[in-house]
């Protein structure tokens, strides 16, 4: 009988030993990849396992990296003078018959839409964002805003909404005749900055395009017989403007210039609106 307790015993002690071996050789293995709780190892399968607090550091690092890389300018207005193009071709029978009321003895010409030299263009950018492209030195500028045009003609002519608009010579002398069109617009550039850390800017350049949509004209006018009128409408207007633009920094000073791709009318004559004038920027 001591002979059977002796070799139970026996069984015990061994198998004591090896459970101790074995959880010695799992300590052993234990690594960055496992966590141990109380006798128990979970292996993580080599998963990266982030705190909070390293998450909200990376999350820091990546906004940071984001707001050197990407600078915003709020409410950008531009200021300059307004003019259109005109490649019309007066001898062609659409042209003569877009204004209405001239005769052979005075054919519709260019004359009927000169614009004085205080028409203008008011642009207002909700916001212009530059983003480095190479070392901010190469970046890629674009935002949002309106355009609003104001033609003052010389003659006196009246724009006329019907379906099929046209324009009229009036038997009126108008005091005041002016042409107003705004478009939502969204420009496109790239911008060469060769001393991005410039105290005031130094000397960069932007070239690119930009698309417009055509949200509102009016017609106004003003005489001693009628005295003030507004008008309302299409007008024959492209809904769409497509323009190159381009941008020049001097220091402080910005200038900014847009010539349209795309004709002011939908037909009867081709005029192409263009604008010169000063940019109101921090770059």
């Amino acid at each position: 009988m001591k002979k059977v307790h002796l070799m139970m015993m026996g069984g015990v002690l061994l198998c004591l030993t090896g459970m101790a071996q074995t959880d010695t050789t799992l300590q052993e293995k234990s690594t960055a990849d496992t966590l141990r709780v109380g006798s128990i190892i979970i292996i993580k399968n080599g998963k990266e396992d982030k705190s909070e607090d390293t998450r909200h550091k990376e999350w820091n690092t990546h906004r940071s990296r984001w707001k050197n890389k990407v600078s915003t300018n709020w409410f950008v207005v531009d200021l300059g003078f307004a003019n259109h193009d005109d490649k019309t071709n007066y001898g062609t029978i659409e042209a003569q018959s877009f204004v209405h009321g001239s005769t052979l003895a005075h054919p519709a010409g260019e004359s009927d839409f000169n614009v004085k030299t205080g028409s203008f263009n008011l642009n207002v950018w909700l916001f212009m964002q530059r983003m480095s492209l190479y070392k901010q030195v190469v970046n890629l500028k674009y935002g949002a805003g309106i355009e609003l045009y104001k033609y003052y003609y010389k003659s006196d002519i009246r724009y006329i909404e019907a379906p099929n608009p046209y324009v009229e010579r009036q038997n009126i002398t108008f005091k005041r005749n002016k042409l107003a069109f705004d478009y939502v617009t969204v420009p496109l550039m790239l911008n060469i900055n060769p001393n991005p850390g410039h105290k005031n800017g130094g000397l960069n350049i932007s070239v690119g395009a930009s698309a417009s949509y055509l949200y509102g004209a009016r017609n106004k006018q003003k005489s001693d017989d009628l005295g003030k009128q507004k008008f309302a409408g299409d007008f024959n207007l492209e809904r769409w403007k497509l323009a190159y633009i381009a941008e020049l920094g001097l220091g402080p000073v910005r200038l900014y210039g847009s010539y349209a791709i795309t004709p002011l009318h939908q037909y009867g004559v081709d005029q192409h609106p263009y604008a010169v004038g000063v940019r109101f920027s921090s770059w």
